[in-house]
């Protein structure tokens, strides 16, 4: 951890030791490292005696099935009546422009946990570990210095959160330090099995429909240098898929040989103008093959961010666009690098 990282850090534990009321929040379309810190750090702050509720849009339920089996007992839809007397805690978000407005009010008390290295910064105190391999592998260090022992709820939670953003342990962020966070909460009880199960197996039959559309709707340009494909909400309604179902697909595509740089593009659901037209918007979904690419800058530039291998944005660009935005995004880092590099 570096020095900056270490001295956030007694500050995040001093906040957390002389306060008792929080609102946990994390971003929205919570993955599995987000709920994950969100459900373990409320257990955290309960076991400790504090008056904690985790903040979940209505409108990310119901959430993916492979996370509906999390207990979000204190789990409220709105922003407290009271928030001006709580200490709001971020999990996982990188910023906090797409919070409730009432979030982003300057007078909060924000704790900004998180492990994205393109964080922008935007709490009262900045907790950021960019070396750590998922924001629970965060709360975990913070647990234990609080002198909280892991319950098998606290465990499960942590270890979804490390499993899932270190992609099973097979992502470059993975360290000597998850491995021994992954041991230590094995200890405490994670049934590494079930958890598998719940995560990438009973695979609705919707989702294996929605992957095969997608499949067939790939597209690959510059020499296969990108893997594009595109769901568009008539493929969903085709599947009979939840938006959610398409989580994953964007990986299978960053596996095709030669591919530098995979991307899955979501039209989505919108609530129309007063026209009763709604405005084209879609989720872009990019995973880096080649490490030499760093796919949140090219995220950042369409108004996202996330990690160097995997990043995503919001666009309301028309395809031939979007594409024309991507490839020559992916062009400008290649060409930056050696002549015996980007060759590669």
């Amino acid at each position: 951890m570096s020095t900056a990282a270490a001295g956030t850090r007694e500050q995040v534990l001093d906040a957390v030791r002389s306060n008792d009321r929080f609102l946990l929040v994390t971003h929205e379309n919570p993955d599995g490292d987000a709920l994950g810190s969100l459900v373990a750090m409320h257990a955290v702050l309960r076991l400790l005696g504090k008056e904690a509720v985790m903040f979940i849009a209505a409108e990310e339920f119901p959430l993916p099935y492979e996370y509906r089996f999390f207990d979000l007992d204190g789990a409220v839809t709105e922003v407290p009546h009271d928030l001006s007397q709580r200490v709001v805690v971020f999990l996982d978000c990188g910023n906090i422009d797409r919070a409730p407005e009432e979030l982003r009010d300057p007078g909060l008390r924000i704790l900004n946990v998180d492990h994205h290295h393109d964080n922008t910064r935007f709490g009262t105190l900045d907790h950021i570990v960019p070396e750590a391999s998922c924001t629970a592998e965060i709360v975990w260090d913070l647990m234990r210095s609080l002198g909280v022992e892991a319950t098998p709820d606290i465990a499960d939670a942590l270890y979804v959160g490390l499993v899932t953003d270190t992609g099973r342990f097979m992502y470059e962020n993975t360290g000597t330090r998850a491995h021994v966070m992954a041991a230590e909460l094995i200890e405490a009880g994670v049934d590494v099995h079930a958890i598998y199960r719940r995560l990438y197996e009973g695979v609705p039959y919707a989702k294996l429909r929605l992957l095969a559309l997608a499949l067939g709707a790939v597209r690959r340009f510059d020499g296969g240098r990108l893997t594009l494909s595109r769901l568009t909400r008539e493929h969903f309604a085709e599947a009979k898929a939840e938006d959610s179902y398409s989580e994953g697909i964007v990986d299978h595509l960053r596996g095709v040989e030669g591919t530098k740089v995979a991307a899955l593009v979501r039209e989505l659901v919108e609530n129309g103008g007063s026209d009763g037209a709604a405005p084209r918007r879609a989720k872009v979904s990019l995973r880096a093959a080649d490490p030499a690419v760093d796919v949140s800058a090219i995220a950042r530039a369409g108004g996202g961010g996330g990690h160097r291998q995997a990043a995503g944005f919001t666009t309301q660009l028309a395809d031939d666009e979007l594409i024309a935005f991507l490839r020559d995004a992916i062009a400008a880092q290649l060409a930056a690098l050696p002549d015996d590099r980007s060759s590669r």
